[in-house]
């Protein structure tokens, strides 16, 4: 039984996307990034934790032909699917524990505003910088997004690992540049603040 993978399951089977904590309809410092990279359409991308996020939608208006979401929920991956109707075949659904993932290809850019400050284990924080390391290709892009040290320590009952700009500029340091990162401020459904410490970083 992976526990994990049921919790989720029981929080987007009780919650629409607009109640969640996380909702966002325009992902705007997300999409601010991408639009300045300049990626070519063929580009890989993927959205890890994307579940039902509206990114995707944003991406495929963009006309990126190469988009993958990883979700740990297949409830919320089907709920996505069914939103976007006939685009959902443009899309890769990947139902996936991001630290048992796979990848069998690279990607040019890889976008989590939603997993990683889940990982609170030493053992599984090095598992995924590893994976991350091995899956963006050569000057490839990492947009990440955590919790800040100001930010919540619990989210969705789950507790969560908080990162200051500079802790996070020096865990990835070794491995990729630093293009821009900031904190800001996300306003939850219910008016809530959640301060995040948002990054843009290139593959060395």
């Amino acid at each position: 039984m992976n526990i994990a993978k049921d919790h989720w399951e029981e929080i987007y089977q009780n919650k629409k996307f607009e109640e969640v904590s996380w909702y966002q309809d325009i992902p705007e410092t997300s999409l601010d990034f991408i639009d300045n990279l300049d990626l070519e359409p063929e580009a890989n991308i993927i959205d890890i934790g994307g579940g039902d996020s509206h990114l995707v939608d944003h991406l495929l208006k963009r006309n990126f032909q190469h988009i993958s979401v990883l979700d740990i929920s297949e409830l919320a991956l089907q709920r996505a699917r069914k939103r976007l109707g006939g685009k959902t075949e443009k899309v890769t659904w990947i139902a996936s524990d991001v630290t048992e993932f796979q990848p069998l290809e690279k990607y040019e850019l890889w976008h989590d505003r939603a997993v990683f400050h889940f990982l609170t284990d030493e053992k599984n924080i090095q598992q995924y910088l590893q994976l991350i390391n091995e899956a963006i290709s050569s000057e490839g892009f990492l947009i990440l997004a955590t919790f800040s040290e100001k930010g919540p320590e619990q989210c969705s009952g789950l507790p969560v690992k908080q990162y200051s700009v500079d802790q996070l500029k020096h865990l990835l340091e070794d491995n990729f540049e630093i293009v821009e990162i900031k904190n800001i401020n996300h306003q939850t459904p219910v008016g809530d603040i959640q301060n995040f410490t948002f990054g843009l970083f290139k593959k060395k």
